[in-house]
């Protein structure tokens, strides 16, 4: 291999240092502004800004496209746009009942909810790998299984078949996918 691919474009090695560190501290500055909670993945809105802003900050110290101060500019947009939305939808039922997916119940009492399965397009094998994942041995231990708003699921689950899932616990799941 030749040498000069180690050792091409070597006189960027500072303006690409200086825009890393100016975006690094860009964004610890807009999280330390916005909270934490704009890198949360509580909703499919947030997970869509936490992969845009990714995205950016990869884009622009990578490439340069866009431009650092570009980039600069839309992470200080996306975290204003998730802030603007995050209260929006704290503010209002019917803003976010217009945004966010209500979670689904895949499971119920050990027993499979096949409509909800084929409505989610849950495979049967993601269902599967979701139970062993959770240490689950057997069916009759799984009170719920949920389809989470962000594409996660959410296996309860206990050995004693005494126990019950108290209700505020699955108060904003579906029961059924309407």
């Amino acid at each position: 291999m030749e040498t000069s691919y180690f050792f091409k474009n070597l006189n960027m090695v500072p303006e690409v240092f200086l825009g890393t560190l100016f975006i690094f501290l860009l964004v610890v500055i807009l999280t330390r502004i916005f909270g934490l909670k704009s890198f949360s993945k509580m909703t499919g809105f947030d997970f869509v800004i936490t992969v845009a802003i990714g995205n950016i900050i990869g884009m622009s110290i990578n490439s340069s496209k866009p431009a650092i101060l570009l980039g600069a500019f839309i992470l200080l947009a996306l975290f204003s746009l998730n802030y603007a939305v995050t209260l929006l939808r704290f503010k209002s039922k019917k803003a976010e009942d217009l945004i966010d997916n209500d979670p689904l119940l895949l499971m119920e009492n050990g027993e499979v909810l096949e409509e909800n399965m084929k409505a989610s397009k849950v495979t049967q094998a993601e269902l599967q790998s979701k139970l062993r994942e959770a240490n689950v041995i057997r069916l009759n231990q799984v009170k719920a299984v949920i389809l989470e708003t962000t594409g996660e699921i959410s296996v309860l689950h206990t050995n004693d078949a005494n126990i019950t899932i108290e209700d505020y616990i699955l108060g904003d799941v579906a029961r059924s996918r309407s």
